[in-house]
């Protein structure tokens, strides 16, 4: 599809601020999906069209966090294998539940995520100095991962919240290190998602990798700034963020 220089550039440029939020937080996708669509894209192809982008976007973070020794290779797979298993229930339940359920999962989780912040804060970023825990060791993690993996599966929008709630509060990760093993996870799920949209030639590929130009650039932008920000300004972020994705979530 053609695609116009004031386009492609707005198109960089909506990236970037996604690429931000998706690393240190979650719910960019409310910006690119739209833009997409905007040009004219069903939303089942705009979705997949993002994912493009997401997924470069998350190896452009990871290989961020790796230089600055913040992703914890050893954990990964212990993470994704619970993680995937309930990414696989939760793409199941959405191939066989309506998508009337869609949209209460996604503001009820998002509302429920604002109110963890606000009544247990150490659930997105433990203490400084608290140990972290494997997951092997920590049944709940299972369950943790599990969940967010299904609601991944099921949803995908705004899975960055549940992953860190998971990542963070059960293990114990500081804000960082979760975010990074947070990004393994997205793309693992993108992984999976984005080959069966290509099979069934739903991705756009032109608008798709302009769109991944920002978003790598983002992610690289988050990376250094969660390398050396404030965590209590990282729980900040965070929090905003889940409000606005509750207002795009109750609008939408």
């Amino acid at each position: 599809m053609a695609i116009s220089l004031e386009y492609s550039f707005i198109l960089v440029i909506l990236g970037v601020i996604a690429g931000i939020i998706n690393t240190l937080a979650g719910g960019g996708s409310n910006l690119t999906l739209p833009a997409l669509m905007v040009m004219g894209m069903p939303a089942d192809v705009a979705n997949a069209t993002n994912r493009v982008a997401v997924w470069l976007q998350c190896a452009s973070g990871m290989s961020g966090f790796r230089q600055h020794d913040k992703l914890d290779t050893q954990d990964i797979i212990p993470v994704l294998i619970p993680n995937l298993i309930g990414g696989l229930c939760g793409a199941l339940a959405a191939a066989w539940l309506p998508t009337s359920w869609v949209k209460p999962l996604l503001l009820g989780t998002l509302l429920t995520m604002t109110v963890v912040m606000l009544v247990k804060p150490a659930t997105f970023g433990p203490p400084a100095g608290t140990p972290v825990k494997k997951v092997a060791d920590t049944p709940t993690a299972w369950f943790g991962l599990m969940l967010a993996g299904f609601y991944g599966g099921f949803v995908q929008a705004g899975v960055g919240f549940v992953l860190l709630a998971a990542l963070c509060g059960t293990l114990h990760y500081d804000l960082v290190r979760g975010n990074a093993l947070k990004l393994a996870c997205t793309l693992a799920f993108t992984s999976l998602s984005l080959l069966v949209f290509i099979a069934d030639d739903l991705v756009r590929w032109a608008p798709g990798l302009i769109l991944a130009i920002g978003t790598m650039v983002g992610a690289r932008i988050a990376v250094r700034f969660a390398i050396s920000a404030n965590p209590k300004l990282l729980k900040l972020f965070l929090f905003v963020m889940t409000l606005v994705g509750c207002l795009a979530a109750y609008l939408f």
